[in-house]
């Protein structure tokens, strides 16, 4: 693995699927771009503030290890 890969999986989309809330709903209440979190979405993002996993979390009513896990690794 190169140092630009990662093997972090984010789940927002079937968090988001369970909740029947949009990306733009979810933007509003964590107060977090749109494209901020189409990043994160769609695991491209390379870093995350605790801050905003905090906000995540608060939101979408679950822990850190609900909005990701290390591919290969338990879930």
């Amino acid at each position: 693995m190169s140092g630009d890969e990662h093997a972090v999986e984010v789940h927002l989309d079937t968090l988001l699927e369970a909740r029947g809330m949009t990306l733009t709903q979810l933007s509003e209440l964590v107060g977090v771009s749109v494209v901020n979190l189409s990043v994160l979405k769609n695991g491209r993002a390379r870093a995350i503030r605790f801050s905003t996993l905090t906000r995540l979390c608060e939101v979408l009513d679950c822990q850190p290890g609900d909005l990701l896990s290390v591919r290969g690794g338990q879930r």
